[in-house]
């Protein structure tokens, strides 16, 4: 009869290895679901993409879309999609600023998509070409990202998977708007790193509808 250390090492050693196929699994699936998910998206959004583009072409100069540099998984740079809320050059002096309540660098008529997280419809796009996934953490502009390693060393953890849409920080907390307030949004990302599953996943796309209406949003 095997000893009990040995049972233990080598029970200990096959849930080790089913955990390993559990996760990796899970990303696999996770890729299709994304693609296939973030194009039928992408295609229903078409219409609103469409009214947005109209107001922003009437109200401001410049245009309609914005790209900007963010950090994904494994460090890898990406062009991330947005729809243009702000007025053109609004960090042409500043450089890169945290967003804030009454922002003055955002169009008054395009507020109403800041808050209603339509400005990030056209990030399906990204999800389409897999840069980004329908959930995971929010992708980090570079020069950001490096304050915040300053504060934070454990915020390079956030990118061993790809960055979401939407997140359990933004559900759970809403968008940071400094350093000392991203230590909320570092937590929650670390919590769904380590328990991403399709139950999660789930809850936080169900959360996300009522962010379609969030107050708290810049």
């Amino acid at each position: 009869m095997p000893e009990p250390i040995t049972i233990i090492t080598v029970g200990a050693g096959l849930l080790g290895l089913m955990t390993q196929l559990a996760r990796r699994y899970f990303a696999l699936a996770k890729e299709v679901v994304d693609i296939v998910l973030g194009f039928i998206a992408l295609v229903l959004s078409l219409p609103v993409l469409a009214v947005c583009a109209l107001i922003i072409r009437l109200s401001s100069k410049g245009p309609v879309f914005f790209t900007q540099n963010r950090v994904g998984k494994g460090g890898k740079l990406f062009k991330m999609h947005k729809l243009r809320t702000m007025h053109v050059d609004a960090e042409s002096a500043s450089g890169a600023v945290w967003a804030s309540k009454e922002d003055t660098r955002i169009v008054a008529t395009c507020r109403w998509m800041r808050r209603s997280h339509l400005d990030e419809l056209p990030q399906l796009i990204n999800v389409v070409k897999g840069d980004m996934s329908l959930v995971g953490p929010r992708p980090e502009r570079p020069d950001i990202l490096a304050e915040l390693e300053k504060r934070y060393p454990q915020v390079r953890r956030r990118l061993a998977v790809r960055p979401g849409i939407t997140g359990l920080a933004q559900v759970r907390n809403g968008y940071d708007t400094s350093i000392d307030a991203f230590r909320h949004k570092l937590e929650a990302d670390l919590d769904y790193i380590e328990r991403s599953n399709w139950s999660t996943e789930l809850r936080i796309m169900a959360a996300t509808l009522g962010k379609f209406r969030d107050k708290a949003a810049h």
